[in-house]
């Protein structure tokens, strides 16, 4: 008997892996694919975020089961998650992340300080339009938040949840979502902040049964790292051999003063939506 739960759980986590590597995988290449193939043929004319917008919007509604028979749609609709929450609740969940992601920030600027970390490729945009450009960043970090939302916090973790505790299920999610992440290399700096944010988001999605507070809070996040963090990593100087300044201790200060912001703001969302996350797992899996 104890085999057969194991066993249970094992394909578990496994079959919740394939759905969000999956989910992330399809909207990362086609994306990919498309600007890529944008840039080469008519950089003036940003024809990839029109077609990528009609790719995301047909994948949303795919995953929210929306083709599918009724009783095959109630099923992709839980699993998506992508309820809608009362205002309060999408703003203490908002606020949350938001805190958080500053923190993240600090952290990931103070870690590349610390550890020689190599930069993640970003293209070179300079040498396009303006605003073929800008849009292709926006778009960007809108396909990355919607497909990592649906996939990770919504597929990959509801399904989870109905076999482990919450902060179980939310920790094996990050540690996915971590090595969804691997490809920009294997480094401490990377490997932590990839989980802590998969741990951010996951709890949100939990405390609010709902992925859309974790998009908008998401999409704003890697819109800040696309623009004022990820430019700058090449640049950074190691601790050890260039010696601290002010800027260190500034980002050192804002990792650890967000930090307990955000844990403060993450304590009052539970408290609005009365869903702890040290609870019996028959009462978190029955909504």
């Amino acid at each position: 008997m104890a085999t057969n739960v194991v066993s249970h759980r094992i394909l578990t986590v496994f079959w919740s892996a394939i759905l969000a590597f999956l989910i992330t995988a399809f909207a990362t290449q086609v994306w990919t694919g498309l600007a890529l193939s944008n840039l080469k043929t008519h950089p003036a004319v940003p024809w990839s975020v029109i077609v990528m917008a009609i790719v995301l919007g047909s994948m949303w509604k795919y995953l929210a089961g929306e083709w599918w028979p009724r009783r095959t749609s109630e099923v992709r609709h839980r699993c998506l998650r992508a309820n809608r929450v009362p205002v309060q609740v999408f703003g203490w969940a908002v606020l949350a992340d938001l805190l958080s992601i500053v923190a993240l920030a600090g952290y990931w600027i103070v870690l590349f300080r610390l550890v020689k970390t190599p930069a993640n490729p970003l293209p070179d945009l300079s040498k396009y339009p303006s605003w073929t450009a800008s849009l292709i960043v926006v778009m960007s970090s809108i396909s990355a938040p919607l497909s990592e939302e649906a996939g990770f916090r919504g597929y990959c973790q509801v399904v989870l949840e109905r076999e482990f505790r919450a902060p179980l299920a939310i920790v094996m999610s990050s540690i996915l979502f971590m090595l969804m992440h691997l490809n920009y290399g294997l480094f401490f700096p990377k490997v932590l902040v990839y989980f802590l944010v998969g741990v951010t988001f996951g709890v949100t999605a939990y405390l609010t049964n709902s992925i859309l507070p974790g998009i908008a809070a998401h999409f704003l996040g890697d819109l800040t790292f696309f623009t004022l963090v990820w430019p700058h990593d090449a640049t950074r100087q190691i601790v050890w051999e260039a010696g601290t300044d002010a800027w260190f201790w500034i980002h050192t200060i804002q990792a650890i003063l967000f930090t307990v912001l955000a844990i403060l703001a993450f304590h009052r969302l539970a408290r609005i939506t009365a869903r702890p996350l040290f609870q019996p797992r028959s009462v978190a899996s029955s909504d």
